[in-house]
């Protein structure tokens, strides 16, 4: 059986070339699609109806228009779910999501960012620092916060493989071989 991860990408590069044909929002169809990955996961009904093979395929279209209505979805991101679904792909949803956000980076210039700090930002301070951050990618940036006790205070920022640590830590430590240095 073929590796899950290169199964999601495929779905997930699927879809990217259909939004992409159709002129669809990326951001408006991965919400959709993550509302109705959050539905499905916090109802077990839900998951065993959908996940039933005895449960035949139109009954399962029933039940995912009636989501998609309510959840007001794109046509593309319903018929994506139904394949999914068609495929017994559904329990994967999850990694497809994630395999869906990395093209989908990819396609909107968007680079990940990972900042620690030892506690939450305000508004202002996490968009100073976001637009700081944009500045050391050279792109737009989607951030996820960590908080982390053993810094002193600044921050350290993750973008790829490149670590900015700009703690207070980091800084003592700087000046510390500075002083035994010189």
């Amino acid at each position: 059986m073929a590796n899950v991860g290169v199964v999601a990408l495929r779905y997930a590069h699927a879809f990217a070339g259909v939004a992409l044909k159709k002129g669809l929002d990326l951001v408006a169809a991965r919400q959709q699609m993550a509302d109705f990955a959050v539905l499905f996961e916090s109802n077990p009904q839900l998951r065993e109806v959908l996940m039933d093979p005895s449960i035949a395929n139109e009954q399962k279209l029933n039940v995912l228009d009636g989501i998609a209505a309510r959840l007001g979805m794109m046509r593309e991101v319903r018929n994506f779910l139904a394949i999914i679904m068609d495929h017994q792909r559904l329990g994967d949803l999850n990694v497809i999501l994630s395999a869906y956000d990395q093209v989908a980076d990819l396609d909107l210039g968007v680079t990940e960012a990972e900042v620690s700090t030892v506690h939450e930002l305000n508004g202002e301070d996490r968009a100073e620092l976001e637009m700081q951050v944009a500045k050391l990618a050279g792109t737009r940036i989607r951030v996820a916060y960590k908080l982390d006790s053993a810094l002193l205070g600044g921050a350290v920022v993750k973008i790829g493989s490149t670590v900015y640590d700009g703690s207070v830590r980091a800084q003592l430590e700087q000046m510390k071989r500075a002083l035994l240095s010189a």
